[in-house]
Parts: C-alpha cells; structure tokens; sequence
C-alpha cells in the first residue's frame, strides 16, 4: 500500500512540475514583444535604424552566455537557476523603465541591460528543458514540446496584460518595460515549489496528455481569435485577458484530477480491506485476485515499442560541448538552424519596423498572429512524437526541421508582394515554422549528442541565434536606410525588398544543408545499427 501510494503521489507531482513549466514559459518571451514598442523607443531615445536592430541584436547576444545556465544547473537546484533567470530580466528592463526618459540613460546602457535580460531568458529556459526530460523520461519529447510551445505565447501573454492593464495614453515603451521586469519574477517566486527534479516514472497517463493536448488547442484558439480583433466581435481587452487566463491556468485540472483520483482510489481500497474479515478464506483468494485485475486495469504502464527503445538507444549518443565542436554534424546542424529558426526571429523582431513601412497603424496585432501561430507551431513536434510512440516509430525532428524550412523560404519570397493580405499570411507561415524549428532543435540536439550534457551543448547550439541576428539584422536595417535615401523612416514596401530577397535564398541554403545533415545522421544509424 505505501509504495502504490509513493507511486500516485508522484505522478501528481510529475504533472505539477510540467504545470509549473508551462508557465514559466508562458512569461519567459519578453523579448518578443519588442517589435511592438520599438519605433516609440526608436523616437524616445533618437537613434537610427542600425542601433535599433543592435538592441534587438543585444537581447539574442545574451544567449552568447546562456551556457553558464547549463553549468549552474549542474551543482545549483534549479529553482535558484530559474530565480536567477527573473532577476536578470527585473533588472534589465527594470532599470530602463525607471530611466528611459532620462538623457543620462545612453545607448550603450540599453545594449548592456537588454544583453542582460536576454541571458535570463536561457537560464528558465534550462530549467524547464532539465525538468520535462528528466520528470518524463519515456515521454520526454512530448513534455518538452508542450512547456516549449507556450515560449510562443509570451508576446501574446504580454500584449493581452498590456491592453487590458494600461491605457492608450501612457508610454507603450514604458508599459511593456515594466511588464517585461515585473512578470518573469512574480510567476518564478510562484511556481518555485514546483521546479524539481523527482524519481523517473516509465508511466504513460494517455488520459491526461490529451487533456493537456485539448487545453494547449484551446488557448491557441483563443490567441488567434484575440489577434483578429475581439472588439469587432464585442470583446473588450479584460475579457480577452479574462478568457485567456483561465485557460492557462487550466492545466493544473491535470495533476489535482490525478491527485483526486488516487485519493479515492486510496480510500476504496481501505474500506475493502475493513469488510476482509467477513469474508471466507476462498473470497479472501478471490477478492485479492479481483483487486490485482481491477489495479491493472486502472493504471496500465505503456511501454514505449521495442523499435522505437532501438532507435532511441542508438541515436543518443553522449557527446560533450568541446568534442561536439569538433564534429561535421553539429556545424551542419549549427548553419541550418541559423539559416532557418534564427532567420525568422529576426523578421520577427523586425515586424514593427515593416508594418510601419508599410502603414499599419496597429503593430500590436501583427505581433500577436505571429506569437499565436508559432504557439501552435511549437506544439506540432508534441502532436507527432505522442502518436508516433503510440505507434512504435519516431520521426526524425531533423528531417522534420529541413521539410518546415521550405515554407519558410518560400513565405520570405512571397513578402515582395506590397498586399497587406500576403503580410499577414506570410507573418503566419512565418511564425508557424520558426515555432515548430525551434522547438523539433531541443529534442534534435539530443536526438545528435545525447541528453546527458543537454544543458550546456544546447546553449551552445543557441549560440547561433545572436550571431544570425547581428548579421542579418545588421543587414535589414543597412538596406531600410538605404531606401529611406537620408530620412528617419521609410515607407513602402521596398523598405525591406532586399532583406526579403537574401532571406529567402538563406533560408533555401539553410534547407539543403539540414537535409544534408539528415542523410548523413540516417546512415549512421544505419551503420550502427547493423552493428
């Protein structure tokens, strides 16, 4: 009895702790929003298109150290590593709210405070990877896929607080500063309790994954429905804010059900064992024979089929950072996601600039389809790994991350076209897949090197995004000036046709080289396996 109880309490537990990551993850993109105030922070400090794009730059360049998170996770507890995540971001964005508007606050401090916040981004980031891998050892792809995709939200998350919190007359750039300072802090402090390691349990509650499945389509239906515009439908801001809420706080029904559950169960199984002594020795023997049937039926372990364990066993080979460095495979895998998932959140943190050029009023709602649609893009790796298992077969997320990169180009290509329509559509397409490319990255760096230097060889891998944002923001806004021809802003949709151009040929390039990769890691495989 005690040990069947240790199991349920775990369980719930293990849920917990997934809970806790989602909403981690849900608030850990303040970065995300930047597109939104960055033309108002562009006119409150003065500076140019190029020192922009540096400061959406300076955020990805914190990143450069996010493999410090990965060695403090190793000797701290990882509700430490997630605290100090939040306290980089309160003091980054902090100390811009408080100054902004204050002359003495030059631009080399927003660059190094921006940097600052970035790096906090990776250190809750680590923590929520460790927790879902270690806490879901026989499902983990599909609970880090769940906690990731709520990454995409964050824009979302915030421009909802924003809209309903503050009023059209205050600071944009002021409000979302403040948000981006407060909120990581006050989720982490809340959900600390959760944010630990406990003891690997090979059991498959399908029941409560498509719950989970339900309740994260439900809030990307939601997301996108806010996006279109809820006052045309007769919603007002708090309502959205209201409605969205509640469904992210709807995950918790999964661990407390189960937690209901074996609470019952518990006491069923007490008061049969009240009533034994009234029974004959021969309904003793079959009573006990029905309470084993009846437990197996109630709690059936799944165990993952014997094809998918093979591949598993030999695709995780454990490869540490400096030996990583070293191999063809990780180059491959370093370019293609640079050219590809990097790429896009490069024109994502540009989307402010681009509807301005191209006379949108509202940047907010641009913003909030592409966090919606990367919400649900993230969520697709969880869909295919669930009922892949099921199955006995894994896809491979390297060939899942060069057939994503293709769309991509082709929605680069498809921005020429000065339609609004085709913005948006592109914007969608665009969102989507740099969602699904980053999240199907998490489990491709263990699917190459293993899961057991995950924590520092995957911020190693992230090592791209600040590099690819230098290079390629730095491009966008040399040719947005250009095309300004000496004035402060431009307008039109030539403002970005070049950068549209090279992003849509890198992206091509990034294809081919993740497909490459692709081949070269199945034929390994291939040889190992017939090993």
């Amino acid at each position: 009895m005690s040990s069947s109880s240790s199991s349920s309490s775990s369980s719930s537990l293990h849920w917990l702790s997934l809970v806790g990551t989602i909403w981690l993850q849900a608030i850990n993109g303040p970065n995300s929003d930047f597109a939104i105030y960055s033309s108002q922070l562009k006119d409150v400090k003065h500076i140019s298109q190029v020192q922009l794009n540096f400061l959406a730059f300076a955020s990805d360049a914190g990143k450069l150290f996010g493999w410090f998170s990965g060695v403090a996770a190793i000797y701290l507890p990882l509700w430490l590593v997630a605290v100090t995540g939040a306290a980089f971001s309160l003091v980054g964005y902090g100390v811009q709210f408080l100054f902004l508007e204050n002359s003495k606050l030059e631009y080399w401090h927003l660059f190094i405070l921006t940097s600052l916040a970035g790096n906090g981004i990776c250190w809750i980031n680590t923590v929520c990877y460790l927790i879902c891998i270690r806490n879901f050892t026989s499902d983990s792809r599909v609970a880090v896929g769940i906690s990731t995709s709520y990454l995409g939200l964050s824009a979302k998350v915030y421009n909802v607080i924003a809209n309903a919190v503050f009023t059209k007359t205050e600071s944009i750039a002021k409000s979302y500063l403040l948000l981006n300072a407060i909120v990581p802090m006050i989720v982490t402090i809340f959900v600390t309790p959760s944010l630990r390691v406990l003891k690997a349990t090979k059991e498959r509650t399908n029941s409560a994954f498509l719950f989970m499945f339900g309740i994260t389509l439900a809030t990307g239906i939601c997301a996108i429905f806010g996006s279109i515009g809820t006052k045309s439908y007769g919603f007002s801001s708090k309502e959205h804010m209201i409605s969205l809420g509640v469904l992210l706080v709807s995950p918790l029904f999964v661990p407390v059900g189960i937690s209901l559950s074996e609470t019952m169960r518990k006491i069923l199984r007490d008061k049969k064992e009240n009533r034994i002594h009234d029974l004959r020795i021969e309904d003793i023997e079959s009573a006990k024979e029905t309470k084993e049937e009846r437990e197996e039926e109630m709690v059936v372990p799944i165990s993952i089929p014997v094809s998918a364990q093979v591949v598993e066993e030999k695709e995780c080979e454990e490869v540490g950072g400096m030996k990583m460095l070293k191999k063809v495979d990780f180059w491959l895998y370093f370019m293609s996601y640079m050219f590809s998932g990097t790429l896009g959140l490069v024109f994502l943190n540009n989307l402010g600039q681009i509807a301005e050029s191209r006379g949108l009023s509202d940047t907010s709602t641009l913003v909030s389809l592409s966090s919606s649609f990367g919400f649900f893009g993230r969520l697709i790796p969880s869909f295919l790994d669930y009922f892949s298992i099921k199955r006995g077969f894994c896809i491979s997320r390297i060939a899942s991350m060069a057939a994503l990169m293709a769309p991509s180009a082709g929605a680069f290509f498809l921005l020429l076209h000065p339609s609004s329509s085709i913005l948006f559509i592109s914007t969608a397409i665009i969102g989507a897949c740099t969602g699904a490319i980053t999240s199907f990255a998490v489990s491709a760096t263990s699917e190459l090197f293993g899961t057991k230097n995950f924590g520092v060889n995957h911020n190693i891998v992230v090592a791209n995004i600040p590099i690819g944002s230098f290079c390629f923001g730095y491009f966008a806004a040399f040719f947005y000036q250009k095309e300004a021809q000496g004035n402060y802003k431009c307008f039109g949709s030539r403002c970005y046709a070049t950068s549209y151009v090279i992003w849509g040929c890198t992206c091509t390039i990034g294809t081919v080289l993740c497909t490459v990769l692709y081949v070269r890691s199945r034929n390994l495989r291939r040889k190992s396996l017939s090993n």
